[in-house]
């Protein structure tokens, strides 16, 4: 997939972009910024205009702990164009796998988030995709309906087992930092492709560690720390939350992941 003219000239890049591995195989590099496509306007007009100070005030400190990738603006300064976004591109970048640097990657992003902003952004809760949805399933704000039977079973045990177990304070979390966390050539963490809720940072750090057990080789065992209390109920809702949204879930890779954590 390529950007149409239009979008190279409303970034203001040359059209001779070069395919990354990130942005699900679609996104590009456009002379210095990264561009990617399937991005939302109305998400981005609210979203991007706490990302962009917070990048900012991140790659300015000394010493570094944490990068936030740089959303940039076309030059009529929309941030999306023909569905596409942009980020100014990061070289010498490698893939962050290790579970214990993106959970500790995901605790320092969320405590300045939380700093940052103090109430629910306007937009957040409008959103109306399939993670949205599942989201609210997730967190008993909404009723699963149209379940495949082939989850079905699943999914009744895990609301089953929710109860009322507070999971701390909503905040705007990244509810997608597995495999959206970088290190950059001197070893520092940069988060990119924010995905922004408005839940407890402990139900993003569920969210991480069962992806990343899931699709990233990390040890299954971890699983066993989220096995009571608050903990197993953040995982039962990131568990509802990923299975209710995915396209074509892998149900028995679920239920072994989860065999080593909530019963």
């Amino acid at each position: 997939m390529q950007p149409s003219p239009d979008v190279f000239d409303l970034f203001a890049v040359p059209d001779d972009a070069v395919p990354l591995d990130g942005g699900q195989g679609h996104s590009v590099l456009a002379g210095d910024l990264v561009l990617s496509p399937g991005r939302s306007q109305r998400l981005a007009q609210w979203l991007n205009p706490i990302i962009a100070p917070l990048s900012a005030e991140l790659d300015h400190e000394r010493p570094r702990s944490l990068r936030l990738a740089m959303p940039i603006p076309t030059r009529d300064l929309k941030w999306v164009a023909h569905g596409w976004g942009a980020t100014r591109f990061e070289p010498d970048t490698r893939p962050c796998t290790d579970l214990d640097v993106l959970l500790a990657t995901g605790r320092l992003l969320h405590a300045r988030l939380a700093a940052k902003v103090t109430t629910a952004p306007l937009g957040i809760h409008s959103r109306d995709d399939r993670w949205a949805q599942a989201e609210r399933i997730a967190f008993g704000e909404s009723q699963p309906t149209g379940i495949p039977t082939v989850v079905g079973a699943l999914v009744s045990r895990l609301v089953a087992e929710l109860d009322r177990t507070s999971l701390g304070p909503d905040q705007l979390v990244h509810g997608d930092l597995a495999g959206n966390v970088l290190l950059d050539a001197t070893g520092i963490p940069m988060v990119i492709d924010v995905s922004p809720y408005w839940r407890p940072a402990l139900w993003a750090e569920a969210v991480c560690v069962l992806d990343a057990v899931m699709w990233m080789g990390a040890d299954p065992t971890v699983m066993g720390a989220w096995s009571g209390g608050a903990r197993r109920q953040a995982v039962l809702r990131a568990a509802l939350f990923r299975i209710l949204s995915d396209e074509d879930p892998d149900v028995s890779s679920y239920e072994r992941a989860l065999a080593n954590g909530p019963r």
